[in-house]
């Protein structure tokens, strides 16, 4: 019986207030992903756009799923025959003040197999400054558990890291891999990010795939990068950089998950 594998890219990224640039940035990396044989795509949160959300640019960036943004990568998921996770984008919501933070993901056939809209809404004091995303984006209120291949997915959005509760709700669904796009601040990431990831992989024996923002944003709020790829074990496989753009490539086992969870009884 062959061995059920699935090889994975996790894209590190430094989004701007330019959404068409970085629609054409994020494409190319799914496709320069894609020639290196990976088949599970990964973008982190917020990758169109990062900038300043005053209600016009809110109504401007924001979109309906299916839409632009989807659609673009709907037709690179045809064209290479692989899964890609939209980190998330604006999702347009019935207030037109506060769209949704809702990650995306397409399959191989070009079709939007699952969505999440961002459950936690992140709420914080960085570098100094206020930040309230509640203030910007309405909250979900629905987990989504879905397949990549024979491998079972629960997706989720960066602050979300902190409830450890979501989790450990995938892992009793059937969940295999955790997913963690994230725009992780410099500050709250040097303390907290690989200990919480860690942690997410070690509790739920699953594998943990986080992809970060990195640079810096027009309040001048630093992003912390580090992305990473972690085993059910709590294994560091493969990290990024914190300070540039990058993709870092793992391939996940599921006979090396399964006998990790055959070690301890949870």
């Amino acid at each position: 019986m062959p061995k059920e594998i699935l090889k994975t890219a996790v894209i590190q990224f430094n989004a701007t207030d330019d959404k068409a640039r970085n629609l054409a940035r994020a494409c190319h990396y799914v496709e320069k992903a894609a020639r290196q044989g990976a088949k599970f795509i990964l973008l982190p949160e917020v990758f169109v756009y990062r900038g300043r959300l005053l209600q016009e640019l809110r109504e401007t960036v924001a979109e309906k799923i299916p839409g632009e943004t989807t659609g673009a990568f709907s037709a690179l998921a045809r064209t290479h025959k692989v899964h890609i996770l939209l980190g998330s984008l604006y999702e347009r919501s019935p207030d037109r003040r506060r769209p949704y933070n809702t990650s995306v993901l397409v399959s191989p056939d070009g079709t939007i197999a699952a969505k999440y809209r961002k459950i936690n809404l992140f709420a914080a004091r960085v570098g100094g400054k206020r930040v309230r995303e509640a203030d910007q984006f309405s909250a979900g209120r629905k987990t989504s558990l879905t397949s990549v291949g024979s491998f079972r997915v629960g997706m989720s959005i960066c602050f979300d890291l902190r409830f450890g509760s979501l989790y450990n709700k995938y892992r009793c669904a059937g969940a295999h891999i955790l997913v963690v796009p994230s725009a992780f601040t410099h500050e709250t990431g040097k303390a907290h990010w690989q200990t919480l990831l860690r942690a997410r992989a070690i509790e739920n024996f699953c594998y943990v795939l986080a992809p970060n923002q990195i640079g810096e944003d027009h309040r001048g709020i630093r992003y912390y990068g580090h992305s990473l790829i972690i085993s059910p074990w709590g294994e560091v496989l493969q990290e990024a950089s914190g300070y540039k753009e990058e993709i870092i490539y793992g391939t996940l086992e599921m006979d090396q998950l399964q006998l990790i969870r055959s070690r301890i009884a949870i």
